[in-house]
């Protein structure tokens, strides 16, 4: 139940930060134009860390694409994954019990 409505309330914060950048930012920034307008240096270090902990193939395939699209777009992916699993965990009923006495 606690879990549900935790997951409730990012899912509310994902989709109104996702709302808030699509209204307040130009329509086609990407998300690595955002981040390097907050640091530029920050992009390098990201690409750094992913190869050296991770491999070459999770940058390119993974990370990169994420940086090309619209910055709004994360967020809200993220706020409907979180949705869908409060909505899940909500839904889960406990196993129901035996109204028979115990001897």
């Amino acid at each position: 139940m606690i879990v549900a409505r935790v997951l409730a309330v990012l899912a509310a914060i994902s989709l109104v930060g996702a709302f808030a950048l699509a209204t307040l930012l130009p329509p086609q920034l990407t998300l690595a134009q955002l981040v390097a307008m907050f640091d530029a240096r920050m992009l390098y270090g990201m690409h750094e860390f992913v190869v050296a902990h991770g491999s070459g193939w999770l940058w390119t395939r993974l990370v990169m694409p994420l940086l090309l699209r619209p910055c709004w777009l994360v967020p809200t992916g993220l706020g409907l994954i979180f949705a869908g699993s409060a909505m899940t965990f909500g839904s889960r009923k406990g196993v129901p019990r035996s109204h028979r006495r115990r001897s």
